[in-house]
């Protein structure tokens, strides 16, 4: 018996479906009139793809223990000139509530990845630090990623070049503006 495919491992075990489930709602919302089946099958195949794409993600990373979360983390660090970033900048720059980088760097720090430390002149700031060991592990993990396309070997660079313009129109106004 052949080995599943990479696609079927997405799955979640299950087998895949002799239909496409997406299309057939397109079907259904079209045959009783609800209206917006372009948008809803969009949504949908995109809300499909995201958990594809977290599910080859994260399993690519759970050998360094990293979530995609606390590998965010990580490169934002190792990409900075010195290494460290106040909580609050690293929240604004991942998009996400300061709540998560609080959590994702506790659990960081656990793992001894991350230090944290006092602003050397702000006293009621916290840096959050990558250590050595963090450098080595997110440059593992990304060489990891790197050989899985972050999740989306099956794409050439040309249809992620297309998913990353038609995205941009999406979070323009909302991540960021064109006006320096």
């Amino acid at each position: 018996m052949a080995s599943p495919s990479r696609r079927q491992q997405a799955s979640n075990g299950r087998r895949p479906l002799p239909f496409d489930p997406i299309a057939e709602a397109f079907r259904q919302w079209t045959t009783n009139d609800w209206g917006e089946e372009e948008a809803m099958a969009a949504t949908t195949s995109i809300m499909r793809a995201q958990a594809l794409i977290l599910s080859r993600v994260d399993a690519a990373l759970a050998p360094f223990g990293l979530t995609f979360a606390r590998y965010e983390v990580l490169a934002l660090l190792q990409l900075t000139r010195t290494g460290s970033l106040p909580l609050g900048k690293m929240g604004m720059r991942l998009m996400v509530h300061p709540a998560s980088v609080t959590n994702a760097v506790d659990r960081l720090s656990d793992a001894g990845l991350v230090r944290r430390r006092p602003h050397p002149t702000d006293g009621r700031t916290t840096l959050a630090e990558i250590t050595d060991a963090g450098r080595d592990v997110v440059t593992r993990a990304t060489k990891e990623l790197a050989a899985i396309r972050y999740g989306l070997d099956d794409l050439s660079d040309d249809d992620c070049r297309q998913i990353t313009d038609i995205f941009e129109e999406l979070r323009r106004g909302v991540d960021f503006t064109d006006t320096p």
